[in-house]
């Protein structure tokens, strides 16, 4: 049985006399002899301090003492052995994590006056395409509002609100998860940063 060595700090050290029992001289019988066979056993138990051990590593480490000193184990003072059980996960390679999928691009055919997501076309109204055309040809200004009602309507007086109605129509056809029009609080409108969007003049 070889017993991994307990810290200076429990007290404990092999004892060079006598087990009880046994008078002085008695000849023992060498643990690990040559022809006996043998029980290798490592213990790694945390000795910060024995009043800190559960109650089963006590009565382990007290056996493993008590077979010491009554001459029936040895003590292996090599290096504490690596529990080579954890080296596959820290050697196993890590996996990338999955790149988000890519939003797809918005095609506008200015010709039919039509736009496609993907292969799909998508539904808009004469006033959600052209806003869409006035957001996309101006892709890093900010509009107002009544800037938008000018620019796509022609007149004003139709209600600023008119715009944000048609602002939702236009995010829902196109749907959520692809980035299209940023709203800029207290201010308006514009092209997002991120927005896929081509133009295709002769469609």
């Amino acid at each position: 049985m070889s017993v991994s060595p307990a810290s200076s700090r429990t007290g404990w050290h092999p004892s060079q006399h006598p087990g009880p029992g046994r008078p002085p001289g008695a000849q023992r019988r060498p643990a690990g002899a040559p022809g006996m066979p043998a029980l290798t056993v490592t213990l790694s138990i945390p000795l910060a301090g024995e009043e800190a051990l559960t109650a089963p590593a006590r009565r382990l480490l007290e056996a493993a003492r008590e077979l010491v000193e009554r001459g029936e184990a040895t003590v292996n003072t090599g290096p504490v052995g690596v529990d080579r059980r954890a080296e596959p996960a820290v050697l196993r390679p890590q996996s990338p994590p999955p790149a988000p999928p890519t939003p797809p691009t918005l095609h506008i055919l200015a010709a039919s006056r039509s736009a496609l997501l993907g292969a799909e076309r998508l539904p808009l109204t004469r006033l959600e395409f052209d806003l869409l055309m006035h957001l996309v040809a101006h892709p890093r200004r900010v509009f107002t509002r009544l800037q938008l009602l000018n620019a796509v309507w022609g007149y004003e007086h139709a209600g600023v609100r008119t715009v944000d109605v048609h602002i939702r129509r236009l995010r829902g056809k196109v749907g959520t998860e692809v980035p299209l029009v940023t709203t800029v609080y207290g201010v308006g409108y514009r092209l997002a940063d991120d927005a896929r969007v081509v133009i295709d003049r002769a469609g």
